[in-house]
């Protein structure tokens, strides 16, 4: 039987463990690498290697950035009167490809879960809380995707922060189909869900 040769067969092995990428997605990857320019290739290798020391959480935020904040909290042009609250880093920069909204965010880390043992404690719903009660923010936006995890995440959001006394609560409202995801929504979509959301 035909095999790979190992190298070839251990890149294969380890692009299938990645989101996403099945077996035969896998093998063209590679098979892509092989093609390239092996200066091309190892410049790939190098961005990877360097990748998990190079990149780092916001303290703020909780969103990936270069130093101690992100490129949004170190901003002070951004209007720290709203705060944008997110499952996933991704999401934040599905909003920001949409070049409308101009706030603040704040990355949960995930969204509550209870049937994969992911509750309260597990995101970053404290922080959220503390820095709320520092900004004293306008309004709190609960864009979490519409499915039953992300709507139960925001119903507990919204009675946390209704608790510590944030009265402008607000959920994206049109555009969003149930069950998408916020990644993979087009800008106009991202817009007007923005533009008419509603409060909770």
């Amino acid at each position: 039987m035909l095999r790979y040769p190992r190298p070839l067969q251990r890149v294969i092995e380890e692009l299938e463990r990645l989101p996403g990428i099945g077996p035969k997605s896998a093998q063209r990857l590679a098979f892509a690498l092989l093609k390239r320019n092996p200066a091309d290739v190892r410049a790939l290798g190098e961005a990877l290697v360097a990748l998990p020391e190079a990149v780092t959480r916001c303290q703020e935020c909780f969103n990936y950035a270069e130093g101690e904040l992100c490129a949004v909290c170190a901003d002070p042009g951004r209007d720290r009167r709203l705060l944008c609250v997110v499952a996933e880093p991704a999401d934040a920069m599905a909003i920001e490809r949409a070049n409308d909204y101009r706030g603040l965010y704040h990355i949960l880390g995930g969204l509550l879960s209870p049937l994969d043992g992911i509750g309260p404690d597990d995101l970053t719903i404290a922080q959220l809380v503390d820095r709320v009660s520092r900004l004293q923010p306008a309004e709190v936006i609960l864009a979490t995707s519409p499915s039953v995890e992300g709507d139960a995440t925001a119903e507990y959001l919204r009675q946390v922060l209704a608790a510590a006394g944030i009265s402008n609560i607000t959920r994206p409202a049109l555009g969003l189909p149930v069950g998408a995801e916020l990644d993979y929504a087009d800008q106009v979509t991202l817009v007007r869900a923005l533009q008419g959301r509603r409060a909770m």
